[in-house]
């Protein structure tokens, strides 16, 4: 079962699709099915029915996710533990989120070397003219930052660039553009940027649409936009060494699921559960409702939606992206504003961010939205 964020754009829960069918190939003996917390089809319940159907009793569940932030450490556990409580016949056992593992890594490279117009089975010993910047997905979880951070550095040495760094298109500092802007300073007339995710989605749609309005501000600079990691056979092999560690007993001491059950009965974890989830009941109107989670945020900053099934320690607002006490960085998502996006985190500034930058929220058009271009 691979268990995926969800995205309301339909290329990428195609592009997740492709994943299970390259996971099926490597076990064509087992059933393989995916679902995701949010927005798309089919949610992570009815991908575990599905295998229920198909006289499943023991099911080996990954995270389709590159770090282990919020959404693998908190909320997937919570939804397999829910759905395990109530089938005292189905063992789930939950593996680890892909990291750095030397495949994704090596596929993050192809996908930059390709970009270049290079092999990748035969690089040139560097790329010292050229900078890179690594666009991480940027989260409130610091260790999750941190793991983008690294993995720019890993690349960097493997690589031989002339210089490398981290901007971030969530929660975090640097954003996109304003990372971009200051980096060209550097003088670096060939910049490629590479965002480390692994299917398109609003956000791959917005760094490239940054890309675009930045190479346009700066016509002496060649931009190389390198594509997404996508279903590239590294990947593949990624998850089924995750797959196979369940197999074989090989987890760590503590996994993504016990650190999840020690968190909960010591009451330190607040799980938010996905107000969109997918339902099929809800499929008809989920135009209107995509419409109201994607701008509420800038005017109420209140969510109540049902779930249609019940969860434990469920709360009131519906998506579980942690309060980041940078929120209000002068490099941060603050920088969005203006932007035409409304994100998911508009409604942790401070009153005191909004009232400064009040001009920039009256003048959002949506026609002006770089994640649209």
């Amino acid at each position: 079962m691979v268990c995926g964020h969800g995205s309301r754009d339909k290329d990428a829960e195609r592009e997740f699709g492709l994943v299970a069918a390259g996971l099926k190939k490597r076990f064509p003996d087992m059933p393989v099915e995916y679902g995701f917390l949010e927005f798309s089809a089919p949610n992570i319940h009815m991908g575990l029915n599905s295998l229920i159907e198909q006289g499943v009793e023991d099911i080996y569940a990954v995270p389709g996710m590159l770090f282990a932030a919020t959404h693998a450490k908190n909320d997937i556990p919570s939804v397999l533990t829910t759905f395990e409580k109530d089938r005292s016949d189905v063992q789930v056992h939950y593996g680890s989120e892909l990291g750095l593992h030397n495949a994704m890594i090596e596929a993050f490279q192809a996908r930059i070397y390709e970009s270049l117009g290079l092999d990748p089975e035969n690089p040139p010993e560097n790329l010292y003219d050229t900078l890179l910047v690594v666009v991480g997905r940027g989260t409130s979880d610091t260790m999750a930052n941190a793991e983008a951070a690294k993995l720019t550095r890993i690349v960097n040495e493997n690589m031989g660039f002339g210089w490398a760094d981290t901007v971030y298109s969530g929660v975090t500092y640097p954003s996109v553009g304003v990372g971009l802007e200051k980096l060209l300073k550097l003088g670096y007339k060939r910049v490629v940027v590479a965002p480390y995710f692994l299917f398109t989605g609003r956000l791959i749609k917005r760094i490239y649409g940054y890309v675009d309005k930045v190479a346009e501000q700066n016509p002496e600079v060649e931009f190389i936009k390198t594509p997404y990691l996508n279903d590239h056979e590294k990947v593949i092999d990624a998850f089924e060494v995750r797959v196979r560690e369940i197999l074989e007993d090989e987890l760590p001491a503590e996994t993504l699921m016990s650190s999840f059950k020690r968190r909960l009965a010591a009451g330190e974890v607040d799980v938010h559960h996905h107000h969109a989830e997918f339902t099929p009941e809800s499929e008809t109107d989920s135009h209107e409702h995509e419409h109201s989670h994607e701008h509420s945020h800038e005017h109420s900053h209140e969510h109540s939606h049902d779930h249609g099934h019940s969860h434990d320690h469920s709360h009131g607002h519906g998506h579980s992206h942690g309060v980041y006490k940078h929120i209000g960085h002068p490099l941060g998502p603050r920088t969005m504003i203006g932007e035409g996006i409304c994100c998911c985190f508009m409604s942790q500034f401070p009153q005191s961010v909004l009232d400064e930058e009040q001009d920039k929220i009256a003048g959002c058009k949506p026609e002006d939205a770089i994640a649209h271009k």
